[in-house]
């Protein structure tokens, strides 16, 4: 059945009067995607990767990774890597033990809002001296470099297997003087700053770095995701298809492309399913009419757009007697993992709903049939969320569909992924119905777990073995 004609019993609010139901109503309306209305966004999707692999300067970027190899599985050896996401940063050691197994050694620093606006590249090298320091791994002036795998959760046009320059920030950072520079360069400067003898081997996205963990366990692993607090994809790409592509084609034939997918829709807002509350999160966030599509699905800005619902309703009076608090006025008072438990809560009094209405945001009294509809807000956003990440999944599959015939591996890593509630089921469920059956069941979707980590190192490790 269409999920637009699914309103039915789910989305009725016992108790409510016929204004709060038909409030509910037009939210199901807004938020639940028929599968003609996801096909029509899977073909401009597809469009928008064609145009990105035949030049520069289109909406998805398909950045070359330089990332030419697969791993065998079999390599050993330790190598260091750094993982910068939106939230927190890690300095690891990466020790490859053949047969696909690795093992980390990692510290991990959460990112001060003085890094997130001003200090992020000396606030990295702090952090890697800090990990050297306390396991006795320092290199001293006559030592050889250590070699670093980088993995770098923004958009960069790369230049290299280790340089790439920075083309904008995303997930709430915006650090002055970085965009148009090397990356690699602005953290070698501050390695140096403090006497570091560190040398970054390979830049890459934090989908490459998990493209690459899921290929060294598993040779059939082809694309990898990242559902978190951001999205994006990588994929191994036929060098052919590659048209902007201006080096020597590798060996290989092929090449890891970091498609920023994030960005899909962006600057026309024509295509994704915009309602009023995306387009207020939109007006108000660091970068309005950026990053369209990670708007939508990513665990940063969910949070953000049921606030902005719960707010809609409140002043029609049609939720919590159209009251709110200093917390609920608050842009990103309402964390995305507050929906994940609203979409959980079976309890007869929905008791935790209860604790994020009354406790967390600060706005008392709540009436029982505000916590069924605060939950059916949950459920929307979330599923919503979960069936919009399917057309990437299905563009990127059908993009080199001949892979379809065998067994291939999809890598995800993100807490959208792995912990919000029927989020992996409802993705897989909904890309079942764009894929033959006869090749959807070669699909195996993984997660993922520290991919961006064990990936860098990895990827140091065949950066240093093809210098």
């Amino acid at each position: 059945m269409d999920s637009t004609q699914q309103l039915g019993a789910r989305y009725r609010v016992e108790g409510a009067t016929a204004a709060q139901q038909e409030a509910v109503d037009v939210l199901a309306r807004q938020f639940l995607l028929s599968d003609e209305r996801l096909g029509e966004i899977i073909k401009e999707f597809r469009r928008r990767m064609e145009a990105g692999l035949a030049s520069d300067g289109t909406m998805l970027k398909m950045v070359p990774s330089y990332v030419v190899w697969r791993p065998t599985g079999e390599e050993t050896g330790a190598y260091f890597a750094i993982d910068l996401g939106g939230t927190n940063l890690r300095v690891m050691r990466v020790t490859l033990e053949g047969n696909g197994r690795a093992t980390l050694l990692h510290q991990k620093f959460a990112l001060p809002e003085e890094a997130k606006t001003r200090t992020l590249f000396d606030f990295i090298a702090q952090c890697v001296e800090t990990f050297l320091d306390d396991h006795n791994m320092r290199p001293a002036a006559t030592d050889p470099h250590l070699s670093f795998g980088f993995t770098f959760s923004y958009p960069i046009d790369q230049t290299s297997i280790n340089s790439g320059t920075l083309i904008h920030w995303t997930k709430g950072l915006d650090v002055p003087g970085c965009v148009g520079r090397d990356v690699v360069r602005l953290l070698e400067d501050a390695l140096l700053r403090l006497g570091l003898r560190v040398k970054v081997a390979a830049v890459v996205s934090d989908t490459v770095s998990t493209l690459l963990s899921a290929a060294y366990s598993d040779p059939a692993a082809q694309i990898g995701v990242i559902f978190g607090t951001g999205t994006n994809a990588a994929y191994y790409e036929d060098v052919t298809s590659l048209a902007k592509w201006k080096g020597a084609d590798p060996a290989s034939g092929e090449m890891v492309v970091s498609m920023e997918w994030g960005a899909f829709d962006s600057h026309e807002l024509a295509t994704l399913p915009f309602t009023p509350h995306d387009i207020k999160l939109d007006r108000k966030s660091l970068n309005p009419r950026e990053q369209a599509y990670e708007k939508m699905i990513s665990g940063m800005y969910l949070g953000e757009i049921a606030r902005n619902i719960v707010l809609w309703l409140a002043d029609q009076r049609l939720l919590l007697d159209g009251r709110s608090s200093t917390i609920l006025n608050a842009m990103w008072a309402l964390d995305t993992s507050y929906l994940s438990s609203a979409a959980v809560d079976d309890s007869p009094d929905l008791s935790a709903i209860r604790q994020v209405i009354e406790k967390t945001l600060n706005v008392p009294d709540s009436t029982l049939v505000d916590r069924r509809i605060f939950k059916i807000v949950a459920i929307l956003v979330g599923e919503r969320a979960a069936r919009l990440s399917a057309v990437g999944l299905v563009a990127t599959l059908t993009k080199r569909a001949e892979m379809l015939n065998r067994p291939i591996t999809v890598a995800i890593d993100g807490s959208m992924y792995e912990h919000y509630p029927g989020f992996d089921r409802i993705m897989a469920e909904t890309a079942s119905h764009f894929i033959p059956e006869s090749q959807f069941k070669n699909i195996r979707f993984s997660l993922a777990r520290d991919g961006s980590g064990i990936g860098a190192g990895v990827i140091a490790m065949l950066a240093t073995q093809h210098q």
